[in-house]
This record gives C-alpha cells, structure tokens and sequence, in this order.
C-alpha cells in the first residue's frame, strides 16, 4: 500500500479517534451486545442485530485507521524547505481573478479536508492546481462552472 500523506495534526487526529473506539466505543457495543443477549431469542432481537452491526462498523472502523496511520507519512509543515513553493502541508493564500474574493487554504490528507476550516484535499482539483506553483503565480482550476483563475498570493509553512 502506498503512503498515506498527513499532517502533524492529522495524525494526531487519527490516533485520538483510534483511543476513542477501542477504550469507549468498542467496551460499550460490548456491553449492548451482552444486554441485548440477556433477553432471550435472538432470532427476533432487534436490539441485538443493531449492537452487532454497530460493533461491526466499530471494528471496520478501527481496522481502517489502523492502516492509515501505519501507512502515513507524516509532514509538518513548519518543517518544510520548499523555497516558498506550494507543497503539501502549506497555507496558501489565493485570490479569484474573476471575484477579487481571497481566501486561504492548507493543503491536508484526504481525512484531514474540511473546507470549512480552510482545509482542502492534496487530491482536490484546486489542490493539484496549486502544488509547485509559487507566490505571485496564476493557478487555472477546471471549475464545474468553467475555467476559473487564481493568483497566489502568499505560500506560508505553519
């Protein structure tokens, strides 16, 4: 498998998911599948099936992170020499050609995206648009909505 590219914080928001579904979340589906197991037939116990099947996203869940983290490169970004290119882990700060709207993104893993905090996948369009180019450079993003241009106006490493 290849690697998996994450952030300091990331990472660290994977291991805590990690924690949370075997010391929590794993214990209580335990204890929901013995309960439901306590009222008699379990060929009509709805209660169990639910517990099971949770306990079964729960696992898949855990094995999945596992993978991920055992196979993530880990970057931080304030580590990064990239002689102010746009790589993965930086904050860029962009303006639309068309709407003079600027906005500031960090290129993050995909488990890590969250537009909403600015956070935009390394796989994105506007992510791939953007990576090698430096300050002062016009990025072209095929939009749904057509062709649009950006110019980068400041590649931080934070």
């Amino acid at each position: 498998m290849s690697k998996i590219p994450l952030t300091v914080a990331g990472a660290e928001k994977l291991r805590e998911e990690l924690h949370r579904l075997k010391t929590v979340d794993r214990p209580w589906v335990i204890a929901a599948i013995a309960e439901a197991r306590s009222h008699g037939d379990l060929s009509e116990n709805a209660e169990y099936d639910a517990a099971k099947e949770r306990q079964g996203f729960i696992e898949g869940r855990i094995q999945e992170v596992e993978g991920k983290l055992s196979n993530a490169q880990i970057i931080d970004p304030k580590l990064l020499d990239a002689d102010g290119r746009c790589v993965f882990g930086a904050t860029i700060e962009i303006e639309d050609q068309d709407s003079a709207v600027v906005v500031t993104y960090q290129i993050v893993g995909e488990d890590e995206a969250d537009i909403k905090v600015g956070k935009i996948s390394v796989n994105s369009p506007m992510a791939r648009a953007l990576i090698g180019k430096y300050a002062g450079d016009i990025a072209q993003v095929q939009a749904p909505g057509g062709l649009r241009e950006y110019e980068i106006l400041d590649v931080r490493y934070e």
